[in-house]
């Protein structure tokens, strides 16, 4: 399937989908899979409780966040591919977040849980028809198809993988460690 029409979507999440590189859902999920992998793998227990600013997230933080947020995409692409008429429900991720525990979990066990999530993900997407991807529904009143929640779930990792880089990485001070 390809990259949903701005239409099938909620304007917002036109900035999440600009930013996935590939046309092909499926192929563009399997081919994520390697910043998850790699990217994500490569930050240590302590770079992860790195924050920028005061009330701003750890990098724990918002790897909490990406995991929760693509388990509440899928779950509503699963509602949709089902045909759920109601409106699924938004949600408030600062809430989620401070209430995650994500800084009491080990950096590792964050990997691990991303991994598995998006197993998940991609087992799901692949049991979908074309019809199924096609199927429009409503989430917070806002009409969303089940192949636009799928390229949101890829952009909004690639987005924060991005704010991480630009950020996080780029400004931590390791002149303690020296």
């Amino acid at each position: 399937m390809s990259k949903p029409l701005p239409t099938s979507y909620p304007e917002y999440f036109d900035r999440y989908i600009k930013l996935v590189p590939g046309e092909d859902l499926l192929e563009s999920m399997k081919a994520q899979q390697g910043i998850i992998d790699e990217f994500f793998e490569g930050i240590t227990e302590e770079t992860s409780l790195f924050h920028y600013a005061d009330g701003k997230w750890t990098i724990k933080e918002i790897l909490q966040h990406i995991i929760d947020a693509e388990r509440i995409f899928v779950y509503r692409a699963l509602c949709i591919a089902r045909k759920e008429k109601l409106s699924l429900p938004a949600f408030d991720e600062n809430e989620y977040t401070a209430n995650s525990r994500a800084n009491h979990r080990t950096w590792n066990s964050l990997c691990t849980e991303i991994k598995s999530v998006r197993h998940t993900t991609i087992c799901l997407f692949e049991s979908f028809t074309d019809d199924m991807l096609d199927s429009p529904g409503l989430s917070n009143e806002l009409p969303v198809t089940v192949n636009a929640l799928g390229f949101i779930t890829l952009g909004h990792l690639y987005h924060h993988k991005n704010v991480i880089e630009e950020r996080y990485l780029g400004k931590i001070d390791y002149t303690h460690l020296l």
